[in-house]
């Protein structure tokens, strides 16, 4: 299970907590205008594609980035 919370929210970058069992101990960036996302560790692994892809549902379905997220396979 990987898990997200969101740090902050700026007009040009969205910043997200994440890491597996709520361990929160890397940091994902997502560009709200053109929804690309890096990672501060620059290992965009398959953990981070999957809560990216979360994270961008959510936001695809009620128009914000959600606070929380979760993703289990």
């Amino acid at each position: 299970m990987v898990a997200a919370r969101r740090i902050d929210a700026a007009v040009d970058e969205v910043r997200y907590e994440f890491g597996f069992e709520d361990r929160f101990d890397r940091i994902l960036r997502i560009d709200p205008n053109t929804l690309a996302a890096t990672v501060e560790d620059g290992d965009f692994n398959s953990a981070a594609s999957a809560i990216t892809a979360k994270i961008v549902r959510v936001w695809r379905s009620s128009g914000e980035f959600p606070a929380r997220v979760l993703f289990a396979s």
